[in-house]
């Protein structure tokens, strides 16, 4: 079980909640950007830096992803990519994309596109929150205690 990170738009308090989950759980965090992110000195937490670029970052953690590997993600057609692959994707607010609703999200992501390129704004997300950090911290908690090895 591998955690794969789109580094480049993760803000940093969920960066820091992955930090230590990784290290309390012994868990694989790799962080995919196209510009150095600082990472704690750890077994269990890499940088992988990847050429500047449309979606180079994206495509990288689709090609890596394995089915049960967890990525977190703000970007839509990355998680429908991951969901694809039988992995789960995570946003950083804590919404877990499944096959159930991935489809619906991508709806949504093109019209939004449409409506921007037609002159209409939206303004973005809003500010994470304390509840977004709680919501996201308490999917990841679900995640890994339901993905820990245990022994026999």
């Amino acid at each position: 079980m591998t955690i794969w990170v789109d580094a480049d738009a993760c803000p940093r308090v969920i960066r820091d909640i992955l930090f230590r989950a990784a290290e309390r759980c012994q868990t694989a965090v790799n962080l995919v950007a196209n510009q150095s992110i600082d990472v704690p000195r750890s077994r269990y937490v890499r940088m992988l830096r990847v050429a500047s670029g449309f979606d180079v970052a994206d495509n990288e953690i689709a090609r890596r992803v394995a089915p049960g590997d967890l990525v977190v993600t703000a970007d839509i057609p990355l998680a429908a990519e991951v969901v694809e692959k039988q992995a789960l994707a995570l946003s950083p607010r804590g919404e877990r994309f499944t096959p159930d609703n991935i489809r619906e999200r991508l709806n949504m992501r093109d019209f939004m596109d449409t409506m921007r390129a037609s002159g209409m704004t939206s303004g973005g997300p809003p500010p994470l929150s304390a509840t977004d950090r709680q919501a996201f911290a308490n999917a990841l908690d679900t995640y890994l205690n339901a993905h820990q090895t245990r022994p026999t």
